[in-house]
């Protein structure tokens, strides 16, 4: 039984993750410096663009993890 109750746990915590992100697509747009930081690569030609945020995906890396090492030492 006590596996049900870790599984719902995980659950509910993937849960809020996936909400999380939810909120972050909506609000993205509003906050100026998100996705348009120094060392995001943005190349635009004729017909074509390409746009890879690295260093937003870097700093949201890092956020992430601190998030989750102070969850996890919680327990």
């Amino acid at each position: 039984m006590a596996d049900v109750s870790n599984f719902g746990k995980i659950l509910i915590f993937f849960g809020v993750i996936l909400v999380t992100i939810g909120i972050l697509f909506i609000f993205a747009g509003k906050i100026p410096w998100f996705g348009k930081l120094p060392g995001d690569i943005y190349i635009k030609k004729e017909n074509f663009v390409f746009y890879f945020p690295l260093a937003t995906s870097i700093l949201l890396s890092i956020v992430l993890s601190i998030i989750i090492l102070f969850i996890g030492r919680k327990q």
